[in-house]
């Protein structure tokens, strides 16, 4: 009987030891799927590390509970999860980290391809404005952070406009709402880009494009699609960096922008302010030199040189 037992007990080990060896192989062989002998991984890696997105540079602004969502990769994926947004996080992450691959994608969580995944893709209600949301297919997963942190202070009864702080504007993310036709303070909505409207999954196809690179620098080979192959992008943007200047060059004549181009704290006529605002949106934020929204782009700059002329 205790010989018996003994095979039965060794019988079990082996079988135990077996399944799990087979699942240890299973596990193994699927990881193959994208860690190979190939550049996969690695050439996404080198694209992001020389990304701001990848370097880090501000990931400690992270420890801040109203930074945390968008400043820390690991923070950014726990905001998603949450159903949270930026401006609803409540604490800091007490260990931020750059944007790397778990940021954007859900890595092993099934060991398959299915880990390339978006962490998410649904439409994005920007939180600074009342009914506008943001729709723009993989490039959802972009606007969760990049949309203003807040729209421009009504007038008060003297029809002035506060500049409370050398950070006043809409804060380093606008694009969204730039490609929305929103945001702006000179002058009224817009209208949607024609680069939102027509363009497939937006902020992705234009930013990372068919090759999946990872340095989020613009990829301008698709242009030609739409504009031809004669389009000349730099004297379209030329045209728009030169107002950029010339609006610059008028609010620091008028106080309102310091030589280092930081807002300087007061309160100031309305259409003034507006021009501020505006500037700070176009020329620091969204710095797309018009791309994102040409039409509006250039209202925005007219509207803002006319009134402080």
């Amino acid at each position: 009987m205790q010989t018996r037992t003994r095979f039965m007990a060794v019988m079990f080990t082996l079988v135990v030891l077996l399944v799990s060896t087979s699942s240890v192989l299973a596990q193994e062989i699927s990881c193959t799927v994208c860690h190979d002998d190939t550049t996969l991984i690695t050439g996404k890696q080198a694209g992001l590390s020389e990304a701001v997105h990848g370097t880090g540079e501000a990931y400690l602004r992270g420890t801040s509970a109203g930074c945390a969502g968008c400043h820390s990769g690991g923070a950014f994926s726990a905001m998603v999860a949450q159903g949270l947004t930026p401006d609803t996080v409540e604490v800091g992450d007490p260990n931020p980290t750059r944007q790397d691959c778990r940021t954007c994608h859900a890595v092993h969580t099934s060991y398959t391809e299915a880990d390339w995944a978006l962490e998410t893709t649904a439409a994005v209600p920007l939180f600074a404005f009342e009914n506008k949301t943001y729709d723009g297919g993989k490039g959802n997963l972009c606007a969760n952070c990049h949309q203003p942190r807040r729209a421009i202070d009504a007038a008060d009864p003297n029809d002035n406009i506060a500049v409370t702080s050398t950070h006043w504007g809409p804060h380093h993310g606008p694009q969204s709402a730039m490609l929305l036709g929103i945001g702006g303070a000179s002058v009224g909505a817009g209208g949607s880009s024609f680069h939102y409207k027509m363009i497939e999954d937006s902020c992705v196809t234009c930013h990372i494009g068919p090759n999946m690179v990872h340095t989020f620098e613009a990829v301008t080979s698709g242009c030609s699609e739409c504009h031809g192959e004669d389009f000349d992008l730099d004297s379209k943007q030329d045209e728009i960096a030169k107002l950029i200047v010339e609006l610059g060059e008028l609010l620091k004549a008028k106080g309102l922008l310091d030589e280092e181009g930081h807002p300087v704290v007061g309160i100031y006529p309305a259409a003034e302010a507006s021009a501020l605002w505006d500037f700070i949106f176009i020329a620091i934020e969204d710095g797309s030199l018009g791309v994102h929204n040409p039409p509006y782009t250039r209202d925005l700059l007219e509207a803002a040189i006319a009134a402080l002329q």
